[in-house]
This record gives structure tokens, C-alpha cells and sequence, in this order.
């Protein structure tokens, strides 16, 4: 699979294709289009293309397919794994002008939408229903992110990941053919599940231009709850037995003494420094909530819990939730200058206490800089650690720790990746997890989706 260069004439090309201001090749627009939030390097594209319409994207993937031009989409650049760097150049399509809502099935608890939809701004929307998507990024993704990534977040332990809560697709193959996948039935069972293959694909097997997603209500009785234990382990220990009580938390998040510290620069939020579980409830009245807290207030108490809180009224769980949602942003100000990994490895939940106290030995043991916290509840976890980017020795160590929490989640039957996807980072682990035989398996799914290689190259298989 050979990409050739790129042709001196594609701006204009491309501008006989779609509208010349919406066909850029000017530095600023390619560098912008060059780099994710992650710390992979930057690869500029050859040119950027908003497109507005299926239609569009079906005639730009023609003309890249037929001169074997690289075409990587864009959603809100907002991933962590360098999930959509254009790292052979060539052409992005941005699709933050495909962003409409097509239709609210609401007496279906469904959405059908255009992926340059913002995640936050969708469920304003969808409040007015009394609905929402529960995948929760934290950040204020696109919908086509968030499906090209599979991606997650703190209410994966009650609602799933993304792939869970998604019924149809629209989506545009390689050569610009347009296909349409599942349906608005909830129940399917015909043919191969081409749906949820492309979910999670990382933009590399077809570009989805449509989706119909499940929506869930929003809950009416609903309550946060903290809890303070004097380490790691404690904390990891109590989520294994939340979840093994049945109580079925909304949100369950560990947070390590050193996330905690820097969440506490945040307005209005001061938690004693030592390892938290952030956790949140609903039930179907007052009572059931109430006696929900009470037990598990008793789990967090008998794991050695210094301090248990709940019943937070409705302000300060925002402002709770909402911190959580920043402290990756929170943690680049608190280290400021520094480069960065983040993990997101994820385990069976039996094995969670183990990754989790391991993960917090490591960092100590390397003198890494940084903080140890997870979707708990899911077996999700993420280490964000910090370096001088000059500093050879500890930049060493970092790649060292990320690796060994990689080699430690593949030994405890878990992933090297539970919601940021394989993008750059990785890809060397693939082998290792899904074993040569399955991996020529998807490189055979590749090669019959994509002949030519021009979907956004270098992602998922390490080739």
C-alpha cells in the first residue's frame, strides 16, 4: 500500500470539488490540523477541507483514492493518543461545519447526528427531552471523535463505552462509496456488525458522516459521594466491593493524593490531600438513594475510610464533576514546561487493587512526577506523568513506567488502551495483546476496506 506525493495542483483541485473557501492550504490552518492534546510530534497535512455534507466527503475520498493521497478526519482535536495527527501528510477533512442534529427519536431514547456535534453541546439539547448520551469524555469532544475512539468516561460503569450506545451509522469507504449500517432497532442480529467494527476504528477502515445513538433519561433522584482513605490500595479495594454490593454507582473515580492536590487549586474545591473515591447514585426515589449512600458509606468505612461524604446537593456536584473533567488541563498548568504521558490501561475489576497499588509504587520508585487516577469503576486507569523534555534520564523512566503498566494490564488479562484508542502511542502493543494470527486478521479487514492505505495511515496497525 503505496501513498504517492502529493500533487502541486491539489488546492486546486480539491477547490473544484468543494467551495474555494472551504480549501485551505495556508500554514496556519495545517498547523492547527497538525497535533492532538497528546505529546506526539506535530505532522502537518498537505491541505484542510471543511466539508459539509456526505456527499462532500464521498467526492473528496474518490479523487484522494484514485491518487493514493492520505485523508485523515477531524473532529475537535481534543484526543490524547495522537489519534488524528496526519502523520503522512496529505488531506484532512474537518468536520466541525457537519454539525447538526438530524433528528430526536425521543419516545425511541434516541439521536440520530452529524459527527462535528459537540459531545456538551448535543446534551444541552437533549436535556430539553429530558435525555442524554452518557458516554462521557470529559472533554468537550465531537461525536465523530468519540465514536472513531470508542471513547469513555466516568459513567461507563452504569452506560458503557461509546460502541455500547450506538445503533446505525452512515459512513463513507475508502473509494467514496456511502454505506449505512444497523438500524433503530434495538435488537439486531442480521448480517456482520459492520456498526460497531467501524466504532472504535480510529478513522481507518471508513469516515463516518452520520450516527444514531441511544439515549438514556436524565436521572431525578441522584446523589455524589466522597470518601478519604489513607492510600491506593484501600481506595482500589473499596471499589472492587461497591461494585461486587450491586449498588451500580452512575460514576465511581480514584483519584491519588497528588490528583487531589492539584484538583485543590481549582475555586471551591479543598479535599483533604490523601486518595479519594469520587462516586455518584441515582435510584427510583429518595428511600432507595438514601439506603444506596448508607451501604455504601459501610463498604468505604470498612476499607479503612478516614472521611465519608454525601448527600452533595446539586451546585457542588457540578463543581465536582467538572473539576474531574479539567484536571488533565489542571495538571499541564500545575506542571508547568513539562512534557507528559498519560496511560489508560484497564483490567478485569477483580484486579483492579493490584494495577492500582502497582501504579502508585512505580511512580514513587522512578521519582515521576505525577498522579495516579481511573474510571475505577470500570477497571480503567490512567497515570499522568511529567518530565523535562531536556532531562534524558527521566524522560527514560517515564516511557519505562508507561511500559510496565501496559506489560502489567496484558498480564492481568486486561488492555493496553480502555478509551483513548490506539492512535501513536500504542501501536508496538498490539502483538502482545491480540497475539500475530489476529493481528494479520485485522490487517486483512484493512486491506478490504481501505485497498490503498489512504485512511488515515500509521493508526492501530504498526505498520
Amino acid at each position: 500500500m503505496t501513498l504517492h506525493p502529493v500533487s502541486s495542483t491539489l488546492i486546486d483541485d480539491l477547490r473544484r470539488l468543494i467551495p474555494a473557501d472551504r480549501v485551505s492550504a495556508a500554514r496556519a490552518d495545517r498547523e492547527q490540523h497538525s497535533r492532538d492534546q497528546s505529546a506526539h510530534p506535530a505532522h502537518l497535512p498537505d491541505a484542510v477541507v471543511w466539508v459539509q455534507s456526505t456527499a462532500e466527503v464521498s467526492a473528496v475520498l474518490k479523487y484522494a483514492a484514485a491518487r493514493r493521497i492520505p485523508v485523515t478526519a477531524w473532529g475537535a482535536g481534543t484526543s490524547i493518543e495522537g489519534n488524528p495527527i496526519p502523520v503522512q501528510g496529505g488531506i484532512v477533512l474537518n468536520f466541525r461545519q457537519m454539525d447538526k442534529i438530524l433528528e430526536i427519536h425521543a419516545h425511541d431514547f434516541q439521536v440520530t447526528v452529524q459527527p462535528g456535534v459537540l459531545y456538551k453541546d448535543m446534551n444541552k439539547i437533549l436535556a430539553r427531552h429530558g435525555l442524554f448520551f452518557a458516554p462521557d469524555p470529559g472533554a468537550n469532544a465531537s461525536i465523530g471523535g468519540m465514536l472513531a475512539n470508542n471513547a469513555a468516561g466516568i459513567r461507563t460503569v452504569k452506560y458503557g463505552a461509546t460502541r455500547d450506545n450506538v445503533l446505525a451509522l452512515e459512513a463513507v469507504l475508502a473509494d467514496g462509496t456511502v454505506i449505512r449500517t444497523g438500524s433503530r432497532s434495538v435488537k439486531q442480529s442480521a448480517g456482520y456488525d459492520l456498526t460497531h467494527l467501524l466504532v472504535g476504528s480510529e478513522g481507518t477502515l471508513a469516515i463516518i458522516t452520520a450516527a444514531t445513538l441511544k439515549l438514556a433519561p436524565l436521572p431525578e433522584h441522584f446523589s455524589v459521594a466522597t470518601a478519604a482513605f489513607p492510600d491506593v490500595a484501600h481506595a482500589a479495594h473499596a471499589v472492587f466491593e461497591l461494585i461486587g454490593a450491586g449498588l451500580e454507582p452512575t460514576a465511581l473515580e480514584l483519584l491519588d493524593t497528588t490528583a487531589i492536590r492539584v484538583m485543590n487549586t481549582e475555586d471551591g474545591i479543598n479535599f483533604p490531600e490523601t486518595p479519594h473515591l469520587f462516586m455518584e447514585f441515582n435510584g427510583v426515589n429518595e428511600d432507595a438513594l438514601t439506603q444506596t449512600l448508607a451501604l455504601a458509606g459501610d463498604i468505604c468505612r470498612e476499607n479503612e475510610a478516614q472521611q465519608y461524604q454525601s448527600g452533595i446537593g446539586r451546585e457542588a456536584r457540578s463543581r465536582l464533576w467538572e473539576a474531574r473533567h479539567r484536571i488533565f488541563e489542571v495538571h499541564l498548568r500545575y506542571f508547568p514546561g513539562k512534557e507528559y504521558f498519560v496511560s489508560d490501561v484497564s483490567v478485569p475489576i477483580s484486579n483492579y487493587p493490584a494495577l492500582a497499588a502497582a501504579a502508585e509504587k512505580m511512580l514513587a520508585e522512578l521519582e515521576i512526577d505525577g498522579s495516579v487516577l481511573g474510571h475505577a469503576g470500570d477497571g480503567n486507569l490512567h497515570v499522568i506523568g511529567f518530565y523535562h523534555a531536556d532531562d534524558a534520564a527521566t524522560r527514560d523512566k517515564a516511557f519505562l513506567l508507561n511500559k510496565k503498566l501496559v506489560e502489567m494490564a496484558l498480564s492481568l488479562d486486561g488492555t493496553s488502551t480502555g478509551e483513548h484508542g490506539v492512535g501513536l502511542g500504542k501501536r508496538k502493543y498490539m502483538v502482545a495483546e491480540h497475539g500475530a494470527s489476529a493481528m494479520a486478521v485485522m490487517r486483512q479487514i484493512k486491506t478490504l476496506f481501505d485497498p490503498h492505505g489512504i485512511l488515515n495511515p500509521g493508526k492501530v496497525l504498526n505498520e
